[in-house]
């Protein structure tokens, strides 16, 4: 139990007896102080609100802290000993990206090139006409602009038919029999990621509906499918049959779409078991174009010292690549990331600073207002012996109570206001779904709180040490 020396019990004491006597007083340097306290917590909270926010991005596109990622660069053989050193390991995972195309055969993508549903071509459905576009069949032989994602007819390209939907969006479709260009049809474009165990423990995909896919059992025929929100939103945007057609596929298989997770990226990407996909893909044997398997990516924990020796070895002994190409990174985002939020920090603390100089000034201003009134008082405390010291502690004891009050309501504004902000918009932004008052801000509140009880009292305090004893006389 930690004991107060008797100078800091009756200065405590007496510092508290007289905020009591002078309530409104208080009030009113609280409500000058309140905001400037409230400040420091607020930025203090937001500051860590953002560092989590850029962290949980950071850890969905490239990764954990502390995860090792190795590079392997194309070759005929890297991919198939990358798949077969990591598959069914819990410290290890190999990814790898195809093209992938699912909808209708012999057409052109609504999002050609993978590109995102913003510039995607809208439903042919439900194409209209657009006043003063012209009439619907008009031909477009310009290659103006016809819609956001640029003319895919460039001048001296093939005629092209446009058609306006009712929204006002218009688009060129090629004329029939265009030997030069597939006709726009109902199918997506994505990027398909082959796993070869669970990537969230490196890559924490937060699962939107569905199920996660299964690397336990045996691998299906039709690929299952896990989608992350924006090829999602495609899917419900576009009717297409669900026929996927994969660069280097011996046949076009029929996929199973088991779930949506949020993967943090705006372009279209579907995640599948590696053995699934590699039943229809295959990396090597006849008819295998050289080349054709992509670069891979392995994620290891950070104790997965075994499984990178084994790797590098027989990347090295059988598929010839060099050691140099086969560095092994950290990943460290935290670090990456502090100078910034430290920077940014630093400049709002200051701003919040300047509004708490307005709370000093006020808690100075009723401070001396108040040893004014205590003239006699203090005089009177003089003369029965009392320190000077323990004077000036006893009206900065007032302005430290007074201060800690302040950072009290002020943090419990702040508790309140994150449990509305995570009711109100959780449901909208995941990263407000859970949010919670760090204590951080909770300590840089009752620090500020602290801190401008000390500046705002520390000239009152010396003025009260200052009276002279013959002051008792006047009363």
């Amino acid at each position: 139990m930690i004991r107060l020396s008797g100078g800091v019990r009756s200065s405590l004491i007496i510092g508290a007896q007289g905020i009591r006597a002078r309530k409104l007083r208080t009030l009113l340097s609280m409500v000058s102080l309140f905001l400037g306290v409230l400040a420091v917590v607020v930025v203090q909270t937001g500051s860590e609100t953002a560092k989590r926010a850029l962290l949980s991005n950071l850890e969905l596109t490239v990764g954990r802290d502390g995860t090792r990622v190795l590079s392997v660069p194309p070759g005929e053989q890297a991919l198939s000993l990358v798949v077969d050193a990591t598959r069914g390991r819990d410290d290890a995972v190999a990814a790898f990206s195809v093209r992938a195309v699912i909808g209708e055969p012999n057409v052109t993508p609504v999002n050609e090139g993978g590109a995102p549903l913003q510039y995607a071509r809208p439903p042919l459905s439900g194409a209209g006409r657009l006043p003063g576009a012209g009439p619907p069949g008009a031909i477009a032989g310009s290659g103006g602009p016809v819609g956001p994602g640029g003319p895919p007819f460039g001048p001296g390209g093939p005629a092209a038919r446009v058609y306006c939907d009712p929204r006002g969006f218009c688009y060129a479709v090629p004329i029939e029999g265009d030997p030069t260009r597939q006709p726009p049809g109902e199918a997506i474009e994505l990027t398909l990621t082959a796993l070869t165990g669970d990537v969230r423990q490196f890559k924490p995909l937060r699962l939107h509906s569905g199920q996660w896919l299964d690397f336990g059992g045996a691998p299906s025929m039709a690929p299952r499918l896990v989608l992350n929100l924006e090829a999602a939103k495609g899917f419900n945007r576009y009717l297409v049959p669900a026929e996927m057609r994969i660069d280097g596929a011996i046949a076009n298989p029929t996929p199973q779409i088991v779930g949506v997770v949020d993967d943090g990226q705006q372009s279209l990407n579907a995640y599948v078991v590696a053995d699934e996909l590699l039943n229809w893909l295959p990396l090597t044997g006849p008819g295998v174009a050289p080349g054709r398997a992509p670069s891979a990516e392995v994620l290891m924990a950070p104790g997965a010292d075994a499984v990178a020796q084994t790797l590098r070895t027989r990347l090295g002994a059988v598929a010839g690549i060099p050691a140099d190409q086969l560095q092994i990174q950290v990943i460290n985002s935290r670090e990456d990331i502090s100078t910034e939020l430290a920077l940014v920090r630093w400049i709002f603390l200051g701003m919040a600073g300047l509004v708490l100089l307005i709370g000093v000034a006020g808690i100075l201003n009723v401070g001396l207002a108040t040893v004014g009134e205590r003239v006699e008082e203090f005089a009177l405390r003089r003369a029965v012996g009392t320190p000077r010291s323990l004077l000036a502690a006893i009206v900065l004891a007032e302005t430290m109570i007074t201060g800690l009050l302040t950072a009290g309501a002020a943090i419990g504004a702040g508790v309140v206001g994150v449990e509305l902000l995570g009711g109100f918009v959780g449901d909208q932004e995941h990263l407000l779904r859970d949010l919670q008052f760090p204590w951080q801000a909770g300590v840089a509140g009752v620090i500020a709180g602290l801190v401008a009880g000390v500046l705002g009292g520390l000239i009152p305090a010396v003025r009260a040490a200052r009276i002279p004893i013959a002051t008792v006389m006047r009363a």
